[in-house]
């Protein structure tokens, strides 16, 4: 097994002058440009140049909101990795600390958004919110082909007033797809790389269809890559299609249906003992230590690996998912317009270690709700053993809701008035089936073949079922005053989330129990912009947010104790909720694009595992403020005599308020530390020089140190990565256009450097009776390269 240095902090302040320098000379260039523009339009097949001439090269776009916020558009999207995902389009962005499991970006990633991590982010697809509905996680790979993604935004503090989100206190990032394009064409792209990387991607536009107003198309891809430490790899197939029909400029409907299905191996993540001991190359077991032999009438026992050595051919996640969405909109007279979006989110799939070694004698007796039927698993006649089965938690969502506003203009305002409903059925089981002699699971899903009960009932190592049922109302009114020069906005939003949770009696709980909570709050906004004058403005907002605590609080595993049978929640959880002010300045002229943001953050009831010195249990629960304070900037131009630059500076520091409670007697020294995952400084530049056939670029990320732990005990190095794209437009044939081929870099200086797996890990050293707790990371893959070629037919 290969094996090479840990990784090492890199010289921060070095990085941290380089970058203050690149920002100071954007701030002397002079330029020509136009004004950046955002469409849902896909790039023109006979448009001339390989790239646009928008601000930042597509990193960023001229604002106007009255609230922080950044966005990406399809020039940018189109110079990365065809296989990245949506967390990494971000990266580059100064707020934004994001990862990925691999370079490919089909493993997916994490991220936190000052100091809140994804789970603590509402994320949408055309106006759908994604997060799970149970606890609130994203699954950036999952969504859409970054080839039909026209803009990506992040609003950094303020949640958008008429954003559908129950679980978002730390702002919300959307991905918007492109429409059809209005000229009929074929796609092609293909990708190939190291690790056997290929992703085949091909979309038709029907063009305008003789009626003049309606368009259509559909796209298909197939990527698939190897992992890049261990065996096994990604296999991910997708399929996009949309419809827009404009009956007017101000009527129109337009709809997608984003289909996905992938089978990923699981990066396992480590500690650095592990790390040590093993190496930065060291993965899952590729030895399948094979079932015993039968043993008719003695105990005998399969040689399970630890979790970490688990077979790799067991570590499969499989995972099916479907989002459709209609956007109906109408105009009433000549001030009044309405929008709808009916929408319907479907998956299925499987997650964590599938590997298990289960005690044939350890059954639920339905009848008494006790673990003591029997099953003989292995065929030697008796309930004696212990033999490796295949087991993993199997999530199923349904999950239909509707959003509908109703925009209002009259002398100088604009009122916003809307709701948004969705009801969302989330069930969690964990179903088992049989791993034959070469140690492949019967099936990979757990759908067919799954282990009976002696009653005939399936094994369950849980088996839950939210229905998640979400609304909220929303109203908007903005003041245009001064000729237009400050704009105020007064926003307040109300969401309410009832969660009807129902534990079936399964081999992890006996007990058939349900519990009902409901929790609502009243959420609301401010915002003020002020022309200076053409180019140059200032802006304010302060918003409250709020998150419903996870649907997990719910069962046994989580804060539920079950007395004479009976759940009981010795500690309740309350909703998070948080305080966001921003204060910023922006320039926007046709040289240069900047914005300076300072900002604070009050950060109320976080939740996290803690210990409730009445109840004398550990669970789940509110523990107080976190506050947090920073700025951003971010500065662009537009070409000049071909080079375009890019820069991004963010700088956060935050503080928890109050101890943590370990016990009656005893708490974890957290009052004063810096919270997880959220690093002092995050800087990114991006420099290319362009010509109209041709272009290069260098990118460059650094991510400062970070604490792994609340009481600040391991630390995470800092590092730097760079990054480098080309791409060459040849000239075009008679039957194909704009053929052009791209090359992507990625970690060009073969950096290694590592991302704790986890946002809630609370102390690595023990504390009088409060053991340690083990830091888990994700090793940052190697240098990796790839190359496009694309076409249109």
């Amino acid at each position: 097994m290969k094996q090479t240095k840990q990784s090492s902090a890199f010289p921060s302040r070095l990085s941290m002058v380089a970058v203050a320098c690149q920002i100071a000379c954007l701030g002397m260039s002079s330029a020509y440009a136009q004004q950046a523009t955002t469409s849902n339009d896909p790039v023109d097949s006979k448009q001339v140049t390989i790239t646009g001439k928008k601000v930042g090269m597509g990193l960023m776009v001229q604002e106007n909101a009255p609230k922080a916020r950044s966005t990406i558009t399809a020039e940018e999207l189109a110079k990365q990795r065809p296989t990245g995902n949506a967390y990494e389009a971000l990266e580059l962005m100064p707020a934004v600390n994001s990862y990925n499991y691999d370079a490919t970006g089909l493993f997916g990633g994490g991220l936190t958004l000052r100091g809140f991590n994804s789970d603590q982010i509402g994320a949408t697809i055309n106006g759908v919110p994604v997060n799970d509905s149970g606890n609130f996680a994203v699954y950036p790979q999952e969504f859409v082909d970054q080839e039909n993604t026209c803009t990506q935004f992040v609003t950094q503090g303020s949640t958008d007033v008429d954003s559908p989100q129950i679980g978002a206190t730390g702002g919300n990032f959307g991905i918007t797809t492109c429409d059809p394009s209005k000229e009929k064409r074929f796609r092609f792209m293909q990708t190939v790389g190291g690790l056997h990387l290929t992703k085949t991607y091909m979309r038709y536009d029907s063009g305008m269809w003789a009626d003049k107003k309606t368009r259509v198309f559909i796209s298909y891809s197939n990527a698939q890559s190897d992992k890049w430490k261990g065996d096994g790899g990604a296999r991910r197939d997708h399929v996009d299609m949309g419809f827009r029909t404009d009956f007017d400029r101000f009527n129109s409907v337009a709809g997608t249906i984003l289909y996905n299905r992938a089978i990923n191996q699981n990066i396992s993540s480590f500690s650095l003992a592990d790390l040590n001991k093993n190496g930065y190359y060291y993965d899952y077991s590729t030895n399948w230590v094979g079932h015993v032999a039968k043993t008719p009438g003695k105990a005998g026992s399969d040689a399970n690996s630890a979790f970490g050595d688990s077979y790799y051919k067991l570590t499969q996640n499989p995972f099916e998912n479907v989002i459709a969405s209609t956007t109906i909109k109408a105009r009433f007279g000549e001030n009044t317009d309405i929008k709808v979006i009916p929408y319907y989110w479907y998956g299925y799939g499987t997650g964590g270690n599938q590997q298990r070694l289960q005690t044939e004698s350890a059954f639920l007796n339905t009848a008494t709700g006790k673990n003591t039927a029997g099953v003989d698993l292995n065929g030697d006649g008796d309930t004696l053993d212990k033999v490796i089965v295949a087991n993993s938690s199997v999530t199923r969502t349904n999950r239909p809701g509707i959003t509908a506003s109703l925009t209002h203009q009259f002398d100088n305002h604009q009122v916003l008035v809307g709701f948004w409903y969705e009801r969302a059925t989330h069930e969690q089981f964990g179903p088992m089936v049989a791993v034959n002699d070469a140690g492949e699971a019967g099936d990979i899903w757990l759908k067919e073949g799954r282990i009976l009960r002696p009653d005939g009932t399936p094994f369950q190592s849980r088996d839950w079922k939210t229905i998640s049922t979400g609304y909220q109302v929303f109203a908007q009114d903005t003041i245009s005053l001064m000729n237009d020069k400050l704009t105020l906005n007064f926003g307040v939003r109300a969401p309410t989330m009832k969660r009807d949770f129902t534990n079936f009696a399964n081999e992890g709980a006996g007990t058939t129990y349900s519990i009902s909570k409901s929790y609502s709050e009243v959420l609301p906004q401010l915002g003020a912009r002020y022309q200076i004058d053409n180019n140059n403005q200032v802006f304010a907002s302060l918003a409250k947010n709020m998150k419903a605590p996870p649907n997990f609080i719910y069962a046994t595993t989580g804060n539920v104790v079950l007395v004479n049978g009976v759940a009981t929640m010795p500690v309740d959880v309350k909703a998070e909720t948080s305080f966001n002010l921003d204060l910023g300045y922006r320039h926007q002229s046709d040289k240069l694009t900047g914005q300076v943001t300072v900002y604070a953050v009050d950060f109320r009831d976080r939740q996290a595992t803690a210990y409730d010195v009445i109840t004398n249990t550990s669970s789940l629960t509110s523990v107080g403020k976190v506050k947090t304070t920073g700025f951003e900037v971010e500065l662009g131009n537009t070409p000049v005599n071909g080079w375009s630059f890019y820069s991004s500076l963010g700088y956060a520091k935050s503080e928890i308020q109050a101890d943590l409670p370990v016990s009656k007697t005893g708490s974890l020294p957290t009052a004063g530390k810096e919270m997880t995952l959220t690093p002092k400084y995050k800087a990114g530049l991006s420099a290319q020089y362009e010509t109209s056939v041709w272009y290069a670029r260098l990118k460059a990320k650094y991510t400062g140190k970070q604490w792994a732990t609340m009481t600040n005990d391991e630390l995470v190095p800092a590092y730097t990565l760079l990054g480098f794209d080309a791409g060459y437009q040849f000239p075009n044939t008679g039957w194909m256009k704009k053929p052009t081929l791209r090359l992507n870099v990625a970690n060009l200086l073969d950096k290694q450097y590592r991302n704790p797996s986890s946002f809630n890990v609370t102390n690595a050293k023990a504390y009088g009776t409060a053991g340690a707790k083990t830091v888990f990371y994700y090793m940052g893959a190697p240098r990796f390269t790839s190359i496009t070629f694309s076409a249109d037919f």
